[in-house]
C-alpha cells in the first residue's frame, strides 16, 4: 500500500477539531474534500475514525488511543519541511571544509578558528590545501566553502568576491636589488621562483614581459607561497606574492616588498559555494566570518 503522508496531517486536524467543517477550515480545504479524506482514513484503517453523536462527532477508541502520535508525528513532518530560521550557535555541531591557499590558511585561519571558538564553540574546522587539479568537490559535499581566485564553472556554484590583492616582489634585505629602483631590466634580469601547485615554471608576469621584449630566469617552481617565501629569505631569488595575505609572514621572515614593475591586475579574493547552502543558517554564518576576517585582512595597510 502507498501511504499518502497527507492523510496523517487530515486524521490529526480531524481528531483535534472532531468536525469535518473544523478540519476543512483549519487545512483551508472545502468541506466535501475532508469528507472524502475521511472516507479515505476509514477504508486504509479499517475504523471508522469519528461517529456521529447526536449534532456532534466522537472519536473511536481506536482513533483516541492513536491520536497523540498522529499529532507528534504530523508536528515532527512540519519540523523537517520547514526550514530552521533560527540559529542557535551555542548548540551548534557541525564540521566544516574550507578549501584554499597556504597563504590565506596562514593569514585568516587561525581568525576563522578564533571567531568559530567565540560564537559556535560546537563547530570544527577543516582546513585543506588547494587541489593541484580542478575537482567538483563543491559539488560533491567534499568541501563547503572554497576560498580563492577563480570563478565558478558550474551553474550551481554561488561565488562573492570579497575584494582585492595587488601583487608585490619579495626580496630578502640583503638582496643585490634592494634599495635600487626595480626596473623592468633588473627585474627580468633576476633569478625568480614562481609559486604554483602545478609546477609550472611560467605565469602571466612571463608574457607581459615577452610584450616587452624580455625574458627572466625562473629557477624554480614552489608549490607553496610558505615554501618560496623561506627560500627567498635565504637566498637571492625573487618571488612574486599577493601583499595582504603575506604581509605577516614577510615581516616574520624580516623581508621586504617592492612595487612590482608591470602594471597587473590585482587578484581577486572570492568565495564559492554550492547553491545547497545559499538558504542554509549555519552556512550563512560561516561565510560571514571567513568574509568578515577575509576583509580585515585586505583592510590593513602596507608600504612598499
Amino acid at each position: 500500500m502507498q501511504l499518502d503522508l497527507n492523510l496523517l496531517t487530515a486524521f490529526d486536524a480531524l481528531l483535534e477539531e472532531r468536525s469535518v467543517s473544523g478540519a476543512a477550515e483549519r487545512l483551508h480545504l472545502s468541506a466535501p474534500a475532508v469528507s472524502r479524506t475521511l472516507g479515505r482514513l476509514r477504508r486504509v484503517t479499517g475504523d471508522q475514525i469519528l461517529v456521529r453523536t447526536g449534532r456532534t462527532m466522537t472519536a473511536t477508541p481506536y482513533a483516541i488511543a492513536v491520536h497523540e502520535e498522529v499529532h507528534r508525528l504530523v508536528q515532527q513532518a512540519e519540523a523537517i519541511l520547514e526550514p530552521e530560521r533560527e540559529l542557535d550557535l551555542t548548540t551548534l555541531k557541525r564540521t566544516f571544509t574550507i578549501e584554499c591557499h597556504d597563504a590565506i590558511a596562514a593569514a585568516a585561519g587561525l581568525g576563522f578558528i578564533a571567531r568559530a571558538e567565540s560564537e559556535a564553540p560546537g563547530v570544527s574546522l577543516r582546513l585543506l590545501a588547494e587541489a593541484s587539479t580542478d575537482t567538483q568537490d563543491l559539488r560533491h559535499g567534499d568541501v563547503d566553502l572554497k576560498i580563492g581566485a577563480d570563478q565558478p564553472q558550474l551553474p550551481e556554484i554561488r561565488f562573492e568576491t570579497i575584494g582585492h590583492d595587488r601583487l608585490v616582489v619579495v626580496m630578502r634585505h640583503g638582496h643585490p636589488l634592494a634599495g635600487k629602483p626595480l626596473t623592468l631590466e633588473r627585474f627580468a634580469g633576476a633569478r625568480h621562483l614562481i609559486v604554483s601547485r602545478r609546477g609550472r615554471l611560467q605565469d602571466p608576469v612571463d608574457t607581459e614581459l615577452a610584450k616587452r621584449g624580455l625574458t627572466r630566469r625562473v629557477a624554480a617552481a614552489s608549490p607553496t607561497s610558505t615554501a618560496a617565501l623561506y627560500s627567498v629569505a635565504r637566498s637571492d631569488l625573487l618571488v612574486a606574492a599577493p601583499e595582504r595575505m603575506h604581509a605577516e609572514m614577510i615581516d616574520a621572515l624580516d623581508l621586504r616588498t617592492v612595487r612590482h614593475p608591470l602594471e597587473l591586475e590585482q587578484i581577486p579574493l572570492n568565495l564559492l559555494w554550492h547553491q545547497r547552502y545559499e538558504t542554509d543558517p549555519a552556512h550563512t554564518w560561516l561565510r560571514e566570518i571567513v568574509r568578515s576576517t577575509l576583509t580585515d585582512i585586505l583592510a590593513g595597510s602596507a608600504s612598499c
